[in-house]
């Protein structure tokens, strides 16, 4: 019988660029994020004694778009999988399934909610073959075997908002608990260089000097800035950190970028529109070229202003699923 379990995906304000331990993927700086809830991993999984391994295969299901992963991801899931059998000492073979609501290896953080949506099935199966007499783990316990497989995934047990520090990650009160989102799809194509060598090249950067430090600061300032509900200030800090991320990339050694022409174009419309408005989304971007935007509740007019301007010049992924351009 197969046992199903999903995750999100999560958006982080304040990012996670760089790693003081490879093998734990503990991070250099804490790393601010919230929880993207409709933009999902559906992972379900079964026992098969006929097998000699696990083994992976792309979940088909009408819902779900269609997805390969490389076979050096293929191996990274399926190892984490093994840690996890060993963890919860699940005995003999399985088939994993895995598929997302949303584009996949393009900057939408789709290993965070890849892993953590594995962590909670193989949870799940302890639980089932226990007959329920195992105590559960909690989110946070869970949250740190997930960040083994992929760092960015432990901020995907807390909604909607998680800061991840040095002792884990864990929910963090901030005043505005429902914000729309919505993705300027900037290039949906593999990237080129993954987020895990990434992590690895920005070290070379003579911009990394320093980064910790800005980030950490950067994440008091916006934290107390969303606290007092200072929707501009909380802009100008989510936008300075992501080019602070970005600049990185364009500075290590060899250099590279994720940032394109529609990216830029995208960029610089929205900040026509801040200018124009005194008023607009908070933009950020993974390590990626997709642009991401976040809006509060009493932002309707402005979500769909910006709806219709970039569904003529790109397609755009909401809340309400995904628009193909126009």
């Amino acid at each position: 019988m197969w046992v199903e379990a999903s995750a999100p995906s999560n958006i982080a304000l304040i990012k996670y660029m760089g790693k003081i331990d490879s093998l734990g993927n503990k991070p250099t700086n804490s790393s601010f994020s919230f929880c993207l809830e409709k933009l999902r991993t559906f992972v379900r999984v079964k026992k098969n004694p006929e097998l000699s391994q696990d083994i992976w295969a792309p979940y088909q299901r009408e819902d779900l778009r269609p997805i390969e992963l490389s076979e050096k991801g293929r191996e990274k899931f399926l190892n984490h999988f093994l840690f996890l059998k060993k963890e919860f000492k699940l005995e003999g073979f399985y088939v994993i399934e895995s598929a997302n609501n949303f584009p996949s290896d393009c900057g939408l953080a789709s290993s965070a909610s890849s892993f953590a949506a594995l962590t909670l099935a193989a949870h799940n199966i302890m639980i089932e073959q226990s007959g329920g007499a195992k105590m559960g783990y909690r989110p946070k316990e869970l949250a740190k075997l997930s960040q083994r497989g992929s760092g960015s995934s432990c901020r995907s047990f807390f909604s909607p908002w998680s800061l991840w520090h040095s002792e884990g990650a864990e929910t963090i009160q901030i005043p505005y608990k429902n914000l729309k989102h919505q993705v300027l799809l900037c290039d949906e194509s593999i990237k080129k260089v993954s987020s895990s060598d990434a992590h690895q090249r920005v070290l070379s950067s003579d911009l990394f000097k320093g980064r910790v430090e800005r980030a950490e600061e950067r994440l008091q300032k916006l934290i107390s800035a969303m606290r007092a509900q200072n929707w501009k200030l909380s802009y100008q800090l989510c936008w300075n950190e992501f080019w602070d991320m970005h600049m990185l990339f364009h500075t290590s050694s060899p250099s590279f970028m994720y940032m394109n022409s529609s990216t830029m174009k995208a960029l610089e419309m929205l900040h026509k529109i801040w200018d124009e408005k005194g008023d607009g989304p908070l933009v950020t971007m993974d390590a990626g070229s997709n642009v991401h935007l976040l809006y509060r509740e009493d932002q309707g007019e402005i979500y769909n202003e910006v709806l219709r301007i970039f569904r003529h010049e790109m397609p755009v992924w909401t809340d309400e699923g995904y628009l193909n351009k126009l």
